[in-house]
This record gives structure tokens, C-alpha cells and sequence, in this order.
């Protein structure tokens, strides 16, 4: 990596060794910058143009991204959407010869992406079904509500108000803004449900 005027930038052959890109393409790609948007120079360091290293980077990500159709999610949409962990999110992935889970509607490498309607519209039908769920599974505060028959707002005061005998979180996510997802295990869920009905 190289510096000019207390900036990080890269030369092409910097570039090629961080990224495994031929030089052509890189020529090409600068030949092209009025339609393609490749960053213009930051100077030159040597004889060598240099270009902002972050600035590029951002460019590069951009221009690989997969173009993803509209209505489409990821695990991690659908886990921050639906108020599901991604470990829950792979369990059904995984059970989805017996459970019926949608399979993707687009592929981009490894990256699996979902049709949310329908997604959502077969998430819904599953939580309607009888649960044959694995006891050691992880919950959250939703699906707790749900296992004890209440509406999904009258819980979330127990993270910060456990009533007694409330299960200590098997696990702890930090989300945007500071937030925590606390999720426990449905076996501790349904004892203290058992307890409750006492």
C-alpha cells in the first residue's frame, strides 16, 4: 500500500496483487471510466498512477455486487424481518425435505436469496402447524410469546424485567443501534410456561 499526501491509494500493479486482476482489464476498465464511474487517479507515486484506495475498493464492490430482483431477501433479511436467528433460519433451511421451505428464487455464487412473499406467506403456514420442534432450539422473544400463548409485545419487557423464574438468554446478538436480540432455548421456555400454569 502505498501514501500520497497522507492518503492511502494503490497503483495498478497494487491493485492486481490485491484483487487477482490482469492489468488489461484494469486498462480497460480506466479506458471506460466516463460509463463504467472508475475513480479518477489521486496522482501518481513514481512514474505509476495511484488511485484513492478506499474510493476504489468502493467501486469495485459495487461493480461485483450481483444485481438482485426486487422482492428478493437473504437469510439476514429474513432474520432481522421476521424476528428470527440465523441459526433458526438454518435449522429450517436444512429441514426443508420435511417442513416444505421455499426453495431460492435467485442465486448469486453462494449467495441465496428468497422471494419474500412467499417466504413469508410459508413461515406463517408453518407456525400455524403443530410444533415438532428441537427442544434445544434457540428462540426469540417472538417465538417465546408464541410458545406461551401471549402476544408478541407483552414479553419484551422481560429482558429487562424478568418475571420469575424467566430463563436467563441461552444467547445474545448485538443489532444496529445498540440493540440486542436475546434469544433462549425453547426447552427453558416451555419449563417456565409449565411452572406459570401451576
Amino acid at each position: 500500500m502505498s501514501f500520497l499526501h497522507g492518503r492511502r491509494v494503490r497503483t495498478r500493479n497494487e491493485i492486481m496483487e490485491a484483487h487477482g486482476l490482469g492489468r488489461s482489464t484494469l486498462e480497460k476498465w480506466y479506458r471506460e471510466r466516463a460509463s463504467n464511474g472508475h475513480p479518477e487517479p489521486a496522482g501518481k507515486v513514481g512514474a505509476q498512477l495511484a488511485w484513492d484506495a478506499d474510493a476504489w475498493d468502493r467501486w469495485y464492490a459495487a461493480r461485483e455486487a450481483p444485481a438482485v430482483p426486487s422482492g428478493l431477501a437473504t437469510r439476514d433479511d429474513l432474520a432481522a424481518r421476521h424476528g428470527l436467528s440465523r441459526h433458526r433460519l438454518k435449522q429450517l433451511w436444512a429441514d426443508r425435505a420435511a417442513n416444505g421451505h421455499p426453495e431460492p428464487a435467485h442465486r448469486a455464487g453462494k449467495a441465496l436469496y428468497w422471494d419474500e412473499a412467499e417466504w413469508a406467506a410459508w413461515y406463517a403456514a408453518l407456525a400455524e402447524r403443530p410444533p415438532a420442534e428441537d427442544p434445544d432450539d434457540l428462540v426469540t422473544l417472538a417465538e417465546a410469546a408464541r410458545i406461551l400463548g401471549l402476544a408478541p409485545t407483552s414479553v419484551t419487557v422481560y429482558a429487562k424485567r424478568p418475571p420469575a423464574g424467566w430463563p436467563e438468554p441461552a444467547r445474545t446478538e448485538p443489532l444496529a443501534g445498540g440493540r440486542v436480540r436475546r434469544l433462549y432455548r425453547r426447552r427453558d421456555v416451555r419449563s417456565y410456561a409449565a411452572r406459570r400454569a401451576r
